[in-house]
């Protein structure tokens, strides 16, 4: 048996920031920028308010910030209500490589929740992050795909990266941090047909409770199997019954996967997005009214309609996952962004009706990111666009310029501009501060 957890382990334990690109640290600084955006904008909203009168009666010692409020909570709530928050408007960073996990909200907020607690400089932080990030998504990229269509991998995976990024910045030994990957192993669930509900973005809130609480565990001596990822009962085999895991150590230190994060221009699902740029291409380069479109036509990927085939969406949170109201809101509104995916905009007439123009056909051999647009109009002309890479996907990423203004479109409002303009600026220079702990203080509402 390869021990494959043990090699992860020490790849953990024994790299040094040094070790790193200075191009994947600028794209560490780009995702924490993302993550916090999505948190603090996230911050208003019921599922995150009726998560935190639920936690807060019963919170711990007040050792972190809750981002985007005044509360503050024991380390492992604050890291669950703040995985929480960075997801529900579905607008966080996603790295499309291979799966569509979303890296930042399982371990950001454990970095942030430890960094108040016992003082670490930037440079540490920002490392912790990027092995965490690392070690969730070599390990989704191995184990997930058709055999487990039902499994939420940010939920299933995302502990193992908080587990890593907490070992890291608790300074776990090698045989503490095997354990928490056990302990992590042993948490590990989350299911795809609670999409659409409050609890797709409690996932990545879960993962990163349930990561640091791993890595706490085992500092403290809980011993869990060593094999917990490549064992014959252990993670892989229980997940999809795959044994071969030598992907995931394939150009450890060599290759980042923080590197292929992308950050989302609109906020849904993320393989609605090629349909959302193109309506939204079509919309403009016409000067389309709803009254003039008699259907739109759409063809996508099987995994589009797997993903977000809900045609009759009847609240905000399940029209992030309906490719249908995505395409009526991009055509009417020309955006799809947070104010396009609330209860009432899905309810609203003039939706619902171009909505229910929407058809959608899955075709073999379109990409999961890849759509075909037609537009039929009232005078009998057809429109036509062929999406192959969107807005925000890796071939056609997002600026730093341009992710700057997405955090401040979702902080503003929550945070005064000063506030937030300085935690940008400290988010920018982070590999310069003493104590990043400031990071998340300055995430607060004061």
């Amino acid at each position: 048996m390869n021990d494959i957890t043990r090699s992860l382990v020490q790849y953990v334990l024994e790299s040094k920031p040094e070790d790193i690109p200075a191009s994947v640290l600028k794209d560490a600084k780009r995702s924490l920028i993302n993550f916090l955006g999505c948190s603090i904008g996230g911050a208003q909203h019921e599922t995150v308010e009726k998560l935190l009168a639920a936690t807060q009666p019963f919170s711990g010692p007040e050792q972190a910030a809750v981002l985007g409020h005044t509360e503050r909570l024991d380390i492992l709530s604050a890291a669950l209500v703040n995985g929480t928050s960075s997801a529900v408007l579905d607008f966080d960073a996603t790295q499309a490589k291979k799966t569509n996990i979303h890296p930042s909200g399982p371990t950001a907020p454990v970095c942030l929740a430890l960094a108040e607690l016992t003082p670490i400089s930037g440079k540490d932080f920002l490392h912790a992050f990027i092995l965490g990030v690392e070690i969730e998504c070599r390990i989704a990229n191995t184990v997930f795909g058709s055999t487990n269509p039902g499994w939420h991998v940010t939920s299933v995976c995302g502990g193992f990266g908080a587990a890593a990024a907490a070992g890291r910045m608790l300074g776990l030994t090698e045989q503490q941090l095997i354990w928490a990957f056990g302990i992590a192993a042993n948490q590990a669930g989350g299911i795809r047909e609670n999409y659409g509900t409050m609890v797709k973005s409690f996932a990545p809130g879960t993962a990163a409770r349930n990561g640091l609480s791993a890595a706490l565990m085992a500092q403290q001596g809980f011993v869990s199997d060593e094999h917990a990822l490549e064992g014959s009962k252990g993670f892989a085999i229980a997940m999809t019954g795959k044994d071969d895991l030598n992907e995931l150590t394939e150009n450890l230190g060599k290759d980042f996967e923080i590197s292929y994060n992308t950050y989302k221009a609109f906020a849904c699902g993320i393989v609605t997005h090629a349909t959302v740029d193109g309506c939204v291409q079509l919309r403009n380069e016409h000067n389309l009214s709803q009254e003039q479109i008699v259907r739109v036509s759409l063809k996508v990927s099987h995994n589009t309609l797997l993903l977000t085939g809900k045609e009759k969406p009847s609240t905000g949170l399940e029209g992030k996952f309906s490719v249908y109201h995505a395409a009526a809101v991009a055509l009417i509104d020309g955006t799809a962004s947070e104010a396009q995916f609330t209860d009432e905009r899905v309810h609203n007439p003039d939706v619902t009706a171009l909505r229910n123009c929407v058809q959608a056909e899955a075709v073999d051999g379109i990409g999961k990111y890849e759509a075909f647009i037609a537009i039929d109009l009232d005078d009998g002309t057809t429109l036509e666009k062929h999406i192959t890479h969107a807005l925000g996907s890796l071939d056609n990423p997002m600026g730093d310029e341009d992710v700057a203004a997405k955090y401040r479109e979702l902080v503003s409002g929550i945070l005064p501009d000063d506030q937030s303009e300085a935690l940008i600026d400290l988010c920018w220079s982070i590999d310069t501060l003493e104590n990043a702990g400031n990071i998340a203080r300055a995430a607060a509402k004061k």
